[in-house]
């Protein structure tokens, strides 16, 4: 991306009405006046012309039930899955993409979620887990498949330079690809970008749905092009469980002719706090546990199993020509209320103590809104789900290493 002169990003704010971003550009050094240009030069400001949006009320369409494909069918077809998964992945038609973009807070760490340490007599990072995961399915086809990491402003280089220190785990790094999340302006109540310093604009992650614009806006899509990968599996990072590029959800989803698949467990219970795969106004959807009544929560069909019963564990497999027509502007933009410190018409820092601004997210889950269809397939919990949210409690460090050692792996 060239880079837009002084008289080029003022004519651009000015289109906007947000020429307050260099109301401190005199002041600033040469340095600070690069950096500042530099930002606002990259920064997608079409998340402006939605503001109005967060004031229209959230309406769900008409909520029905999604049938799972289960562990018996999966099982009965398994040799078929199995053998079309596996050409796929022999002739590396499958990437892998890590959303890897967060940091470790809720777990008392200050570096990047993917390098915290869940080993007890060793190091085991989480990093390690997903990697080793990984390099069992390429052992198993025998070709390395192309693996695709997301960052953040906030955790980009240091996930770098970790995964340079660590040899990529035995991973071939000419197979590995890193490209940020991103970054959305965050605004005031009046829809006015703010400033997090004289030099520098407030921003925020623009969620986990936008992964595939920013593959985009680093060149990844044509590379998936010239290397002819065809379906991807993403997954999140704090799942030490997680099954990558697995051939028989891939065998599936293809001969099944889904535009996408997505992993899902049994709960736990019928009130767990999860999300759960249903149709919306008879398209594919996720609704969240604070959105289900209890009667929902209950409700069976003539087997006398419960209908909504697949929590989703953020293991998808999209077909990439089915992303390619699936733009940003198809999707909800959603709106979060936050306490956004900036600095304030005296240049002074302000840490507010309430929510003062807005900040810009898409979610995973309504991609599949917008694509054909998705096939909700069914894995056995113990072994593909322990995730790395808390240091305590549920869906803690604790309970990944339980379900960890279960599964024979040494910690």
């Amino acid at each position: 991306m060239s880079k837009k002169s002084l008289e080029e990003i003022r004519e651009q704010l000015r289109a906007i009405h947000q020429e307050q971003l260099l109301r401190y550009y005199d002041e600033l050094d040469p340095s600070g006046q690069n950096a500042l240009l530099k930002q606002i030069g990259e920064i997608d400001f079409s998340y402006l012309s939605r503001f109005h949006e967060k004031d229209v009320p959230v309406k769900r369409g008409v909520i029905t039930p999604l049938r799972a494909m289960e562990l018996p069918e999966i099982e009965k077809k398994r040799t078929h899955f199995y053998e079309i998964g596996m050409d796929a992945l022999k002739k590396q038609e499958t990437g892998a993409v890590l959303l890897a973009g967060g940091m470790g807070t809720r777990l008392g760490f200050d570096g990047p979620k993917g390098c915290f340490d869940i080993g007890v007599t060793r190091h085991v990072y989480i990093f390690e887990r997903l990697i080793t995961n990984l390099l069992r399915r390429v052992k198993e086809c025998g070709k390395y498949q192309w693996f695709f990491i997301m960052t953040s402003d906030a955790n980009d280089e240091e996930t770098r330079s970790f995964f340079r220190t660590h040899d990529c785990f035995g991973y071939d790094p000419a197979y590995i690809r890193f490209f940020k999340q991103a970054m959305a302006p965050a605004v005031d109540e009046d829809g006015q970008v703010l400033l997090s310093s004289k030099s520098a604009v407030a921003t925020s992650p623009n969620g986990n749905g936008g992964w595939y614009r920013s593959m985009g806006r680093a060149g990844l899509t044509d590379l998936m092009n010239t290397n002819g990968v065809r379906y991807l599996n993403v997954f999140s990072v704090d799942n030490v469980l997680q099954d990558i590029c697995d051939p028989l959800f891939i065998g599936a989803v293809i001969d099944g002719g889904y535009a996408s698949g997505s992993k899902v467990v049994r709960k736990n219970d019928p009130f767990e706090k999860t999300g759960v795969m249903c149709l919306e106004d008879g398209r594919t959807s996720v609704i969240e546990y604070t959105e289900m009544t209890e009667e929902m929560c209950l409700e069976t069909d003539s087997r006398g199993e419960r209908v909504y019963n697949f929590g989703v564990i953020l293991n998808y497999l999209f077909r990439v020509d089915s992303l390619a027509a699936c733009g940003d502007a198809l999707m909800p933009l959603h709106f979060a209320h936050k306490k956004v410190p900036y600095i304030g018409s005296s240049g002074e820092l302000i840490t507010p103590g309430e929510p003062n601004g807005w900040k810009f997210e898409y979610f995973i889950f309504d991609i599949l809104k917008s694509l054909r269809d998705c096939l909700p397939f069914e894995v056995e919990r113990e072994k593909s789900f322990a995730p790395v949210k808390n240091r305590t409690g549920v869906d803690s460090v604790e309970t990944a290493r339980a379900l960890c050692r279960m599964n024979g792996i040494e910690l």
